[in-house]
């Protein structure tokens, strides 16, 4: 019985999907590792439409359901994840001055390889444009969810809940199933391009420092929340490991959404905070975006001897974690912001900024897996501060956002 439960749950298929992916990479042939790579772009190119969808149908009537201190909150909760993104920018760098003098004594980097050359294509694709861009999604439910605090309409708030029901409902019943598949073939399509070995042997090295570094900056995270919401961290940080496991293999914040709620409330946040929180972090909080980047772009400065100083490392760091909230939520997104700045700041040639993108890309996943464990570490820390102003809102519209999201994912994810 536990057997049966465990291999109904998201969390177990996630990892056998990573592992059959990697283990197949081996020696599938490649006409079939193209129907999955064929799958890949047309499931990708649904989430590229449907993102900012999803973004407007979450955020509007959350703000919305919050009432007179929308505004005030909208800034804290931004204001902490833009804080907890800078933080993990300055780690990168501390632990760069302080570990790559003896780390990669003597190393150079090798020549970039186009990510591009050889890589497995789908048999066809089909454009999907979204609606809207996420900037422009996250700009209109600001402005309308704030908006909706002044000039109550019923009519619109129950029209926009309804959405928000229709939306949770193509995810759980949609997405959430083919998760695993669209996991399979990105570790099956990394594997068999040789991305995935090529940029781990020439970044071993840094690769253990990001993961160490990963595990350090959640537990900073979450001591922290813990301390504010008088939660045990080590509890609060298991319960987000669901989340961790989906992101991991979606390189998607926005796709992960509905799992970090469920994950968010099981860490006792009320509905009302984690339905506004969890999607505005997701296209926010990109602290484990930051630390990657920044250890391989750090990297890159100490083994070609680039002149940076303190100084533009930290405007670096700064401008950074703006200019990644302009592609938040898809793939990939992080480092493609990036780009321009590596350039512009840090002086990256083209070469150097290939090579950027093929170690980004090839690690993305484990970025974005720690910025929505982190969104729960941020959840935790509103909660306790907006607690007297939303615990109203949430007894009567999230505790109704709660019962939607448990009757549509409890088929497809079981995280007990």
């Amino acid at each position: 019985m536990e057997l049966k439960t465990m291999s109904q749950s998201l969390l177990f298929r996630i990892a056998v999907a990573i592992i059959l992916g990697i283990g197949c990479s081996f020696f599938f042939p490649e006409g079939l590792a193209r129907v999955f790579v064929t799958f890949n772009g047309l499931f990708g190119n649904f989430l590229g439409f449907f993102i900012p969808v999803l973004i407007f149908a979450l955020i509007t009537p959350a703000i919305a359901g919050i009432g007179k201190g929308a505004g005030k909150w909208l800034a804290i909760t931004t204001g902490v994840a833009y804080t907890s993104t800078i933080f993990a920018g300055l780690m990168a760098y501390g632990a760069s001055m302080a570990f790559y003098p003896s780390l990669l004594a003597n190393e150079s980097v090798m020549e970039a390889e186009d990510i591009e050359k050889g890589a497995l294509e789908g048999y066809f694709t089909i454009e999907m444009p979204p609606p809207m861009g996420v900037m422009t999604a996250l700009l209109l439910a600001f402005s309308i969810g704030v908006a909706m605090t002044a000039v109550k309409s019923e009519t619109l708030y129950a029209g926009l809940r309804d959405l928000e029901r229709v939306i949770m409902r193509v995810i759980s019943k949609f997405v959430i199933p083919l998760l695993p598949l669209f996991i399979f073939g990105v570790f099956l399509s990394m594997g068999m391009n040789g991305s995935l070995r090529t940029t781990l042997e020439q970044f071993a090295k840094v690769l253990v420092l990001a993961i160490v570094l990963t595990i350090v900056l959640l537990l900073i995270q979450f001591f922290i929340a813990g301390t504010i919401a008088g939660r045990n961290p080590f509890t609060s940080l298991k319960n987000m490991m669901p989340a961790y496991a989906t992101a991991l293999g979606t390189s998607s914040s926005a796709a992960t959404i509905p799992v970090t709620y469920a994950c968010v409330k099981k860490n006792d946040v009320a509905p009302g905070v984690a339905g506004f929180a969890v999607p505005l972090c997701a296209t926010t909080h990109l602290a484990g975006s930051m630390l990657k980047i920044g250890l391989f772009a750090f990297a890159i400065v100490y083994m070609e001897g680039i002149d940076v100083s303190p100084g533009k490392a930290i405007g670096f760091i700064l401008m950074l974690g703006i200019t990644m909230v302009a592609a938040p939520g898809v793939p990939g997104g992080a480092i493609m912001a990036a780009v321009g700045l590596l350039s512009s700041m840090l002086g990256f040639t083209e070469d150097q900024v290939a090579l950027m993108i093929a170690a980004y890309i090839a690690i993305d996943s484990f970025g974005t897996a720690c910025n929505v464990t982190g969104d729960g570490a941020i959840s935790l820390v509103i909660n306790k501060l907006a607690k007297g102003n939303i615990e109203r809102t949430a007894q009567e519209d999230g505790d109704n956002r709660l019962e939607i999201i448990e009757e549509d994912v409890k088929a497809s994810e079981k995280a007990e």
